[in-house]
């Protein structure tokens, strides 16, 4: 059984469903129970949600089961597979904020192999990447600095769609403060949460309806301009065969300041769990060393989040014996490459296809 599964994403109309099917292998496709509202994601309820499939399809009698992670999922699927893999009491009992998470009563199933088509390195590690460092003002979508605002011509921006040039000592300082800002958001979330875990625990004695009211008045979060990787303009940092722009639009320069963008909108255990980089235990890169099973990685050469020095990172970083990275022509979300070309998702299905058959043949497999 093939499994695929994304944090928040709906999958069950997945570009990899057809082509796994028409190869004669059974797919599962399942949401976490925050598909398409992010606000109060949590990757560690994730995994509970994550497991209750993997038992069900066990039940059902699928004698072998292979996780697929595509894009968000990966980190997903792999932070799953680190914490299965575990005995129970070594499991981790709480998100990030400290907001307890029962993994250790859980039954996790581990998968029986792993593909991954398009991963990123994780929604926080991802943001990183993305978040615009020059914001001066967190209540003000318009704030910023002139020396670290990357859409700057001073800074080495150009008129889109012409590749931009930066400055390795610009490159230096913008991911530094990238880091910075984020860490600026982390301490407002740890005390936002901490006020209402400590309202919670008054709660638990008091039974006051103040104390329950305040606990769950954690407030939300707003993070603005998040599309500001120089990568998205700047085609010749990390360069693969991927379009000027970024998974947002043609204009990152005009993206970057709307209403939608990763992360926008989050409580703070939301925040602490998934979109920060420094907090977020679905981390791709920390979670892949403990991952023993079979594990195939499919770079989309077109690709504007799984950049080919990430690949190449995630495949160097696999804790598998057996581990295998191929590269097709596509892009993110399984496109062509270019008009009249095969689509990304037919060739990277075509690659699975050919590892799974080497490995769990036909009959034998349940994709989630």
């Amino acid at each position: 059984m093939a499994f695929l599964m994304h944090p928040r994403q709906d999958f069950s109309h997945h570009v990899l469903v057809p082509e796994l099917l028409a190869q004669g292998y059974a797919v599962w496709t399942q949401g976490t129970r925050t598909v398409g509202n992010d606000l109060t994601l949590l990757h560690e309820q994730a995994l509970l949600d994550m497991a209750a499939g993997h038992v069900f399809l066990r039940s059902a009698g699928f004698p072998s089961v292979v996780l697929i992670g595509h894009s968000g999922g990966a980190a997903l699927a792999a932070f799953y597979l680190q914490q299965a893999a575990l005995p129970p009491s070594a499991r981790l009992h709480c998100a990030p904020s400290g907001k307890p998470v029962p993994l250790t009563e859980a039954e996790m199933p581990v998968a029986d192999g792993f593909l991954m088509m398009a991963p990123h390195p994780g929604q926080g590690a991802l943001l990183l990447r993305l978040i615009d460092p020059s914001v001066t003002d967190e209540q003000d979508p318009r704030s910023a600095s002139p020396a670290l605002d990357p859409y700057l011509p001073a800074n080495g921006f150009a008129t889109p769609p012409e590749s931009s040039t930066y400055s390795a000592d610009f490159i230096t300082a913008y991911r530094s403060a990238q880091y910075e800002r984020v860490a600026r958001i982390d301490e407002r979330a740890r005390e936002l949460a901490e006020k209402s875990a400590t309202a919670r625990r008054r709660y638990a004695t008091s039974k006051d309806p103040e104390d329950r009211r305040s606990a769950l008045a954690t407030g939300v979060l707003t993070v603005y301009r998040t599309d500001a990787d120089l990568r998205s303009v700047d085609l010749s940092l990390d360069h693969n065969d991927r379009p000027y722009g970024s998974l947002f639009g043609r204009r990152p320069d005009l993206t970057n300041y709307g209403v939608l963008g990763f992360g926008r909108l989050t409580t703070p255990d939301s925040w602490l769990s998934t979109w920060s980089a420094i907090s977020s235990n679905a981390d791709l890169a920390r979670c892949l060393p403990d991952v023993k099973v079979p594990t195939l990685l499919v770079e989309l050469t077109g690709d504007q989040a799984c950049f080919p020095a990430d690949a190449k990172r995630f495949h160097d970083l696999s804790g598998a014996s057996d581990a295998t990275h191929v590269r097709v022509p596509g892009r993110h979300f399984g496109a062509p490459l270019h008009e009249g070309m095969t689509s990304g998702a037919t060739l990277a299905g075509a690659e699975m296809g050919r590892w799974l058959g080497e490995r769990f043949p036909v009959g034998t497999l349940a994709v989630r």
